[in-house]
């Protein structure tokens, strides 16, 4: 299995995007990877790497992109200008069947309307949408669907984020009857935008999903639902809400447990338990978006995460790749795969209505 990485996008910079590669490595023996960058930035990465990497760094090629996508580039910007960027020639590896599958951390919008171009969309889908997992109590997780890249959307498009986000849970994490949610300010059917009531009434009449109905914000955490679909807006508020909590509860519990002497020492009688918490609570565990509804897998990961946390979005791109995700997506939503469009400098592939502009820039 290989997979192609844009070495140069995330907050952290080369170096924690080529350790997390490796620590992926470690973790998969089969896959292979291939950095897009600069060759030389690159190559000076690859030499620094710890010493317990040196048994997969023959598993690692460089392939050389001089450009890079800055993070407050627009996507009509990255579509006119950027194909010689590392995140293009990675998506154009993916394209031509040199990746199973591509995994960046740079600009959103610039992946989103890029990797549309190279790949193309399956089953009459317009727009790709962002979906990661969320813990939930009891060690569980559910799936929000979207998380920013359609921040305007329609009844219409909520069902397919629905149907999509389904063959995900099913397909990737094993749930034979995932239940799907709409996230709503109330349960009651008079209430919402006229969007999601809509919503909720194709969906109801849509056999094939375990559609349960409303859920307010509280039921995300609780367990409630499998797959919980909302527009891009509220989607990526949510979730940046979400990890801002978590952060601020990590260090909450720190700086109480090392107030004073007492606390301190019944920090070193719970240390167990409080890493514990950390690891669950912490968002890097649950770092690679991914954008469901390309012909292709494309996994996004956040901007500010370090090596481990984007050794996890490969991981994630690895499960996508066996799962055969895309194949699944055209065969459940009953078409196959259109082929991507040819864009020239004015023409972006895109409607008037859901212009690549329109992209969240969240990272």
């Amino acid at each position: 299995m290989r997979i192609a990485i844009d070495a140069m996008g995330g907050d952290q910079g080369p170096r924690a995007v080529v350790r997390g590669a490796a620590e992926a490595l470690c973790a998969h023996p089969s896959l292979s990877i291939r950095l897009f960058g600069p060759q030389v930035r690159l190559e000076e990465e690859l030499s620094s790497l710890p010493r317990r990497y040196g048994a997969v760094r023959e598993r690692m090629s460089v392939h050389h992109a001089g450009e890079v996508i800055a993070q407050s580039a627009r996507p009509s910007q990255a579509l006119r200008t950027g194909g010689s960027s590392s995140l293009a020639r990675m998506l154009d590896d993916v394209a031509a069947g040199q990746a199973d599958a591509g995994v960046s951390a740079g600009n959103t919008g610039a992946l989103m309307a890029l990797s549309r171009r190279a790949l193309g969309m399956v089953a009459g889908i317009p727009r790709p949408a962002i979906t990661t997992a969320i813990p939930t109590r009891g060690g569980g997780r559910c799936y929000m669907i979207d998380l920013g890249a359609n921040i305007e959307t329609t009844a219409e498009r909520l069902v397919d984020f629905a149907r999509m986000a389904d063959v995900m849970a099913r397909h990737v994490d094993g749930l034979e009857h995932p239940r799907v949610a709409l996230l709503n300010v109330g349960v009651e059917a008079t209430k919402g935008p006229a969007m999601v009531r809509e919503a909720d009434e194709r969906l109801r009449r849509l056999s094939s999903l375990n559609y349960i109905g409303f859920v307010e914000g509280d039921g995300l955490f609780n367990g409630d639902a499998d797959v919980v679909v909302c527009d891009g807006f509220v989607g990526n508020i949510v979730l940046k809400s979400s990890e801002g909590l978590a952060r601020m509860l990590v260090e909450r519990f720190q700086t109480t447990f090392a107030a004073h002497w007492g606390s301190r020492l019944v920090t070193l009688l719970a240390r167990p338990a409080l890493l514990r918490i950390k690891r669950q609570l912490d968002p890097v565990r649950y770092n690679g978006a991914s954008l469901l509804g390309l012909a292709g897998i494309v996994v996004k990961s956040h901007g500010r995460a370090d090596a481990q946390g984007f050794a996890f979005a490969v991981s994630r791109a690895v499960q996508e790749v066996r799962r055969d995700l895309p194949s699944r997506l055209a065969q459940a939503l009953g078409q196959s795969a259109i082929p991507s469009v040819a864009c020239g400098p004015g023409d972006s592939g895109f409607s008037a209505r859901s212009r690549p502009d329109d992209f969240n820039p969240e990272r």
